[in-house]
């Protein structure tokens, strides 16, 4: 699985002119699943994501995870993340998983999170969403299991 984080100052998603999630301070994170992925790497990725110290401390360092920080979460299924872009000027898809797949994962994903933080906001996996967001920083971490 890949994450793409990005501390944000705030992210909301919007479908059909909706908003249906959004977050303050805190961290959107975009979420990709591979054909290899299973229950497994969606534990190791969120034990992953809510351990990585993306938020300064006193001292201005980035000593603190999400949950010292009281931060909040968006996460956001995007398939695209395990597009294969090696060859051409096209980016393929047969490195993403089926959609079936893929959608279990990334429900999973967000049950483990919503364990670990109150609060959580999610996107829709498959909708036409329209992602916003002002990256704090700017911090962009790639994370992959």
């Amino acid at each position: 699985m890949i994450a793409l984080l990005q501390r944000v100052t705030e992210a909301s998603v919007t479908i059909d002119n909706v908003i249906t999630g959004s977050i303050d301070t805190g961290l959107c994170v975009l979420v990709g699943v591979q054909p290899h992925d299973n229950n497994q790497t969606c534990q190791k990725l969120v034990d992953k994501l809510f351990g990585y110290r993306v938020f300064p401390d006193d001292q201005g360092k980035m000593n603190l995870d999400v949950m010292q920080a009281q931060a909040q979460v968006l996460l956001v299924p995007q398939f695209t993340l395990a597009a294969d872009t090696s060859q051409g000027r096209r980016p393929g898809f047969s490195t993403a998983a089926a959609p079936d797949i893929a959608k279990q994962l990334f429900g999973d994903f967000c049950d483990r999170a919503a364990q670990k933080i109150t609060g959580l906001q999610t996107g829709t996996f498959g909708a036409d969403m329209k992602v916003a967001l002002v990256n704090d920083g700017p911090v962009t971490f790639w994370l992959e299991t």
